[in-house]
């Protein structure tokens, strides 16, 4: 249909065919970035920015082709059949653009093995303030705002208002309430996520390291066995070393992995507690502290905590997929939620919630081999979610660097970058190893990323019909995830205080 003619300041040029009776020129000059015309190119969408010039102007011209480009009528076929969509040169230089191979599955694995882990198993823990009425009602109700938020984020992925691509949770927010605001509200949010979500994974997966060696090495076991601190460093330095892995599409594998080690030790945890039935002497009644302080802040808590399991939001720009995914590792979590509080009522333990529950309540009258496995999908499924977790932390790092320098990021530079924030993480795991209950807080951190902000985002960018259906759902969802988030982080940090009291520095 069309060959290359004259390529010049950056404008490549094509000569397309065009039958048309009326027209004297049967050629009309087709302009777009050279980039967009190659094949392998990572920002290839198959809808590239064309820019037309009318053959009336070459004719008058004399028959010379002219580089200033002539944008066509918004009535004209060609206008109505692209989608005109702007992309960042930087993103072919950074991991979470660099490679743009990906696809549905992809997306799948990398939504399911980030979304089920750590969070679905503190889940129960928050039906034995709520109850089982209240407990099942802000369930659901979380499930079915968090799928709506995430349904307005997947439509502004492209959009055709603004013209560009969002790849990125902060990009979109800069780009639609300016940076400064957009970074005000979003960074600390979601730089607190990635990274306190990693720290917790080394928690969780150093102290289930230790376990699995009990159990491997038996009772009998003559071997002296590492500290804690020891086996938060072996984890440590297994998920750094995944870490040099280069862009996202690269930890499909390691995603993939981490979904079936998910939905295994969860599939399994649940069989166990509801085959073993119920423990004697279990209670449903919700824990009433006697201070009333104590417990609407407990309340608020166990809020806090269903929210920290719904949160992941902040990934599925990056991800730029997942409904289906998410849909299904919600009803991993409903099932787990409700096994698991039939099964142990009021005496599941606050720390570690179902794990911790299989090993007190099951560990003289389940298989050593169905434990040990237990353990070790866990361990499997920390170290693969550390990678999508610690993603966008690596990507902020190497964006820093790549638009002072306006050059790809060095290997040697970028794997430092990733050693010492894994190294980083794990610091902060020795410092706070109470940070069990940080879930609270990391939920009302969680909140607005995951409920309000994509609410605004919608209202700012589609601009909805006022006191239309859409503009006064998204304006009552969004102000009534802010107000959460306030009081969630209230209540996050008021246990966080109770906690620390207790609790040493320094000493997991």
């Amino acid at each position: 249909m069309g060959e290359v003619v004259e390529e010049s300041n950056n404008i490549t040029l094509l000569r397309v065919e065009m039958e048309s009776p009326a027209a004297e020129d049967p050629e009309m000059v087709v302009s777009a970035p050279p980039m967009q015309l190659q094949d392998n190119s990572p920002y290839l969408s198959g809808k590239p920015l064309l820019l037309v010039e009318h053959p009336d102007v070459t004719k008058r011209r004399g028959g010379t082709h002219s580089l200033t480009p002539f944008f066509t009528p918004l009535g004209s076929p060609i206008r109505r059949a692209i989608q005109m969509t702007k992309f960042d040169p930087q993103d072919a230089w950074l991991p979470i653009t660099e490679s743009r191979n990906g696809n549905a599955f992809y997306a799948a694995f990398h939504t399911l093995c980030s979304g089920i882990g750590i969070q679905a198993l503190v889940l129960p823990v928050s039906f034995t303030i709520l109850g089982w009425t209240w407990g099942v009602i802000c369930l659901t109700i979380a499930f079915v705002w968090q799928m709506y938020t995430l349904w307005l984020l997947v439509k502004l992925h492209d959009s055709p208002e603004t013209g560009v691509r969002y790849s990125r949770y902060l990009h979109i927010c800069q780009a639609t309430f300016g940076n400064k605001l957009g970074k005000l509200m979003v960074l600390f949010p979601i730089m607190y996520l990635s990274g306190g979500t990693c720290v917790a994974l080394i928690i969780m997966g150093g102290s289930t390291l230790k376990l699995f060696f009990q159990i491997i090495c038996g009772h009998g076991c003559n071997a002296k066995p590492l500290t804690t601190v020891e086996w938060y460093l072996v984890f440590t330095c297994a998920a750094v070393l995944l870490s040099q892995l280069p862009n996202l599409n690269s930890i499909a594998g390691v995603s993939l992995i981490g979904a079936a080690t998910a939905i295994g030790y969860c599939t399994i945890m649940w069989l166990v507690a509801v085959t073993e039935g119920r423990l004697e002497g279990v209670s449903y009644d919700p824990v009433r502290p006697v201070e009333n302080v104590a417990l609407i802040f407990g309340v608020l808590n166990a809020l806090g905590i269903i929210a920290f399991a719904f949160r992941g939001h902040n990934l599925i720009l990056e991800i730029q997929r997942g409904e289906s995914s998410v849909f299904n590792h919600s009803i991993v979590f409903i099932s787990l939620a409700i096994g698991g509080y039939w099964a142990y009522g009021q005496k599941i333990p606050e720390n570690g919630g179902m794990l911790t529950a299989i090993y007190s309540y099951h560990g003289r009258d389940t298989s050593q081999f169905v434990l040990a496995l237990t353990s070790l999908l866990v361990i499997i499924n920390s170290v693969s979610s550390f990678q999508i977790y610690g993603m966008p932390m690596f990507d902020d790092m190497e964006s820093k660097y790549t638009k002072r320098k306006n050059k790809p990021c060095p290997w040697w530079l970028r794997a430092l970058f990733r050693t010492m924030f894994g190294y980083g993480c794990f610091f902060v795991a020795v410092a706070i190893p109470f940070l069990g209950s940080f879930a609270g807080l990391t939920g009302g951190v969680a909140v607005p990323v995951t409920f309000a902000y994509p609410c605004f985002l919608w209202l700012k960018i589609k601009k909805p019909k006022k006191y239309s259906m859409m503009w006064v759902l998204n304006w009552v969802l969004g102000a009534s995830g802010m107000v959460l988030s306030v009081v969630l982080i209230a209540a996050g940090v008021y246990v966080v205080i109770d906690t620390g009291i207790k609790v040493s520095f320094f000493k997991p």
